[in-house]
């Protein structure tokens, strides 16, 4: 990573000179001062199989990175098939929600959690009707939960701990 400007300034790329911010992250993948200990990025632009993707989120959202999760399911969204994408990226709401709610941010948290109810619910509904959830996921109990964190944290208007309120994909 190097930090170029074409204004004089400088700014972050990487190394096909697309902007990308250089500065390590926390754990809810919030900026820190250049020279901190973050946490390791998640890697962008992975092409994972569906169960690779699953494995790799849920061990993200077990650690209390739903941040990085969160990355892992928009590779998804954006190497997958077209018919699959609302899927992927109704998950990647799901873990932003929970990355917003854990920051405290209980409007914008509360709003994705319902937003990405909303996109795995549907799937649930045409898996319920195809006999079988895609990739194993629970996708009802996945809508369920993110339903009722929503509830939670526009009723307490606290952080979450999203370790401990991390969801099960399976």
């Amino acid at each position: 990573m190097e930090r170029l400007g074409s204004t004089g300034g400088t700014r972050d790329r990487d190394g096909a000179g697309r902007a990308r911010s250089a500065r390590p992250r926390d754990g809810l993948g919030r900026p820190l001062p250049y020279g901190t200990a973050g946490v390791e990025r998640q890697p962008e632009g992975v092409v994972r199989t569906p169960a690779e993707t699953v494995v790799e989120a849920q061990a993200l959202l077990d650690a209390g990175k739903p941040f990085h999760a969160h990355e892992v399911f928009e590779d998804a969204w954006k190497s997958g098939p077209e018919s699959e994408r609302a899927l992927w990226r109704g998950l990647a709401q799901l873990a932003v929600g929970l990355t917003h709610a854990a920051r405290g941010n209980v409007t914008g948290g509360a709003r994705l959690l319902r937003r990405g109810a909303g996109a795995v619910a549907e799937w649930a509904e045409k898996a319920e009707r195809a006999a079988g959830e895609p990739y194993g996921m629970d996708l009802a109990g996945l809508a369920g939960w993110a339903r009722e964190l929503a509830d939670t944290v526009e009723r307490t208007g606290a952080a979450v701990d999203a370790r401990a309120r991390a969801p099960r994909l399976r």
